[in-house]
């Protein structure tokens, strides 16, 4: 079977196949063997697991990972993929294609189907629908054990920066919530086939038994989250007072604040993971 990390053989396929890709899926195919094994090195990938693959794309991951894993389920939303990944992948026994929006997969099922133990999750991610696959995989508390994505450089600046800086925000505080993000790679535009404009990185997300903050109400915390960030230029009371998602008074609002020590003027951008779970604590509390 061609590898596919050569970019010759990736050439041949598409041509083979007469493929056009689709703006709309953000399609850019990895060709760099050395990036490939560091994702699958960062995903610590062994024969007892069972890896679910967000985009495969025309299957160069996707051999890697079945060489290294005990199963692969390779989920691809285009369609036009399907009979390239059939093709590629014909010399392993070990993998399942599904030609899903992974959005819309039934994940709890494919994990029940194959053995019900946590799965790795790895994914080369399109740009413009990263986040909200990040944050449905984590919301949902599938069995995951950790997640590996190839991502927009920016994006994982986001994931990994803390209180205070520019890349702060509710993406920060959601994956650190659910997860402990690792820096694996950063990978330059030459390692696509188209190169995308930007920067790439690896990250990995260990995804955690038991958050590192406890909260009574998590649904809350996140929507003082959401409103805190929506007008990040105005203060944390303006943010929660101007936001639908919150409805609590003016002056509830005030003293909740209050209670965290920081002054009536402090922003959202200045707040831990664990000070908002306070603050969403002080809220269930007045309402008890």
């Amino acid at each position: 079977m061609a590898d596919l990390s050569n970019p010759k053989n990736t050439i041949a396929v598409l041509q083979k196949y007469d493929f056009q890709f689709q703006k709309k899926f953000g399609q850019n195919f990895l060709i760099d063997p050395r990036v490939l094994e560091k994702i699958i090195d960062a995903a610590q990938i062994t024969k007892d697991d069972v890896v679910l693959e967000i985009g495969p794309g025309i299957g160069t991951m996707t051999q890697y990972l079945c060489e290294s894993a005990g199963k692969v389920i390779a989920v691809e939303i285009d369609r036009n993929l399907i009979p390239i990944l059939h093709d590629t992948l014909a010399a392993y026994e070990n993998v399942e294609i599904l030609n899903e929006d992974i959005l819309k997969a039934d994940i709890a099922a494919i994990v029940k189907e194959n053995g019900g133990r946590p799965i790795k999750v790895v994914a080369n991610l399109p740009y413009y629908i990263t986040t909200p696959i990040i944050m449905s995989l984590l919301e949902a508390k599938y069995p995951i054990e950790n997640i590996t994505v190839m991502i927009q450089k920016e994006v994982a600046d986001r994931m990994m920066s803390g209180p205070g800086s520019k890349d702060y925000g509710a993406l920060s505080l959601g994956v650190q919530y659910y997860s402990e993000p690792y820096l694996a790679a950063n990978v330059p535009a030459n390692c696509f086939m188209p190169r995308p404009k930007v920067g790439s990185a690896v990250v990995r997300m260990t995804i955690y038994k038991d958050p590192p903050v406890k909260v009574k109400d998590e649904k809350l915390m996140f929507r003082l989250i959401r409103a805190s960030f929506n007008q990040r230029r105005k203060t944390l009371a303006n943010g929660l007072n101007n936001s639908p998602e919150i409805s609590f008074t003016k002056e509830e609002i005030a003293r909740a604040i209050e209670t965290l020590g920081k002054g009536a003027s402090v922003r959202g951008e200045a707040l831990t993971l664990e000070e908002f779970a306070r603050l969403a604590d002080t809220f269930t509390e007045m309402r008890a």
